[in-house]
């Protein structure tokens, strides 16, 4: 005979354990002691088996008869209740355990092995550890896409609209890791496309024009202090990143073959990046051989010791001190400005523009079988520049406001 919740309710404690059968295995189980606890009993590949469902009345009739109609189910796939209930609880253990914190960890750290910048980790983990530290004791797999956007609205709702782009991002980054290994479903942040203000794009500050260009090498020529002077007439010349320059090493400098040899973990494309160096290019690399060769390994060090390089803001500092305001020139517009009169001034190609500049084809298909590095069109590249330069800041000198081909072959000026 089926139970009633009164029968269940009213059942008390006698001198010895009984049952009280709702039928189908499924009985609620009096001890002595006057607690009640529903089990049911069943038999698996002819093994008698007990299995127990939760106390009465914490788990009530109707959620006893839904427990025991799952468990009768799993029979009838051939299924023991008993030991899937125990896979179960080992996942959800396993599935608390796994964190964001933890799985963020798992992804800084192949990021190392990947060999990753420095500073690009250093962000990451900024981004991962500091700005989403309230998902880094959630289990991964709970994470759902109005907790992600949560953490996004903190870091938006300061105005940082670029840096929670990144965020989401990042974040993004540990979910698909954490769906590749198993332990998580699904990534919740292409839900957020769109969610959060787009940041305004902004270009840095650069001179692309002739007459500025001018106007800029006759203030750097003149520059007061030779060091910064010398790493910026070399920034002009070489268009290198200014972290490329200002971590400069004397062991890449090959004067002998002048060329300029950045090596791969400095570079952000991480593939080593060769710089054939102009007459003039080598000629500031030789001043300044002079003035901070004997100091170490460095050839920017800095003013705190001779194995820190010069600082990131040093070449902005004399840009402002030379007239140029923070929205007319930066460091990094010494590679715009090469970067646009090239592509305007010269009839080089533009795949030998790029490979100067250090760039990859953005087509992976054509990177694999483009691995030329057009050196031979480079070093006229080079020396097609830097002759452009001294011509443009004579130029300016000389108050014309036009240049003629004078050094330069007139097959290169358009």
């Amino acid at each position: 005979m089926a139970l009633s919740d009164a029968k269940c309710r009213n059942a008390k404690p006698r001198s010895r354990p009984y049952k009280l059968s709702d039928g189908g295995g499924l009985y609620l189980f009096v001890p002595v002691s006057g607690s009640r606890l529903w089990r049911f009993d069943y038999r698996f590949h002819g093994k008698r088996q007990t299995m127990p469902l939760g106390g009465y009345p914490e788990m009530t009739l109707a959620e006893a008869r839904e427990a025991h109609t799952g468990a009768r189910k799993q029979l009838g796939d051939d299924l023991n209740p008993m030991e899937e209930r125990r896979v179960a609880k080992r996942i959800r253990s396993v599935a608390r355990a796994t964190t964001f914190g933890l799985i963020a960890d798992e992804l800084l750290e192949k990021l190392e092995r990947e060999k990753k910048a420095p500073v690009t980790i250093w962000k990451r983990r900024w981004l991962l550890k500091d700005l989403a530290v309230d998902l880094a004791d959630r289990p991964i797999a709970a994470i759902t896409p109005a907790e992600v956007l949560a953490v996004l609205r903190t870091v938006e709702a300061r105005g940082h609209l670029e840096t929670a782009r990144r965020l989401r991002a990042a974040i993004g980054q540990v979910m698909r890791l954490a769906v590749a290994t198993n332990r998580a479903q699904m990534d919740p942040t292409p839900a957020l496309r769109g969610a959060i203000a787009a940041p305004k794009t902004t270009h840095r500050a650069a001179i692309v024009d002739k007459v500025g260009a001018g106007k800029l090498m006759v203030a750097v020529v003149g520059y007061d202090r030779p060091t910064v002077r010398l790493a910026m007439m070399i920034m002009a010349y070489c268009f290198p990143r200014p972290g490329e320059c200002r971590l400069a090493r004397w062991d890449e400098i090959d004067f002998e073959d002048r060329i300029w040899t950045i090596p791969a973990t400095r570079t952000k494309m991480r593939r080593e990046h060769k710089i054939p160096l102009s007459r003039q290019a080598l000629e500031a690399f030789r001043e300044l051989y002079g003035l901070t060769g004997a100091l170490g390994a460095l050839c920017f060090p800095g003013q705190r010791g001779k194995d820190r390089p010069i600082s990131e803001n040093t070449v902005c500092a004399a840009l402002r001190t030379m007239g140029f305001g923070k929205d007319e020139m930066s460091a990094h517009g010494f590679r715009a400005l090469a970067s646009s009169l090239l592509h305007e001034r010269s009839d080089f190609s533009s795949t030998s523009i790029e490979r100067a500049l250090g760039h990859q084809d953005a087509n992976a298909v054509r990177r694999a079988y483009a691995r030329g590095e057009h050196w031979d069109d480079r070093v006229q590249l080079m020396q097609w520049w830097a002759d452009y330069l001294d011509q443009l800041s004579g130029a300016t000198i000389s108050s014309h406001s036009s240049i003629s081909a004078g050094a330069v072959p007139a097959s290169r000026i358009s």
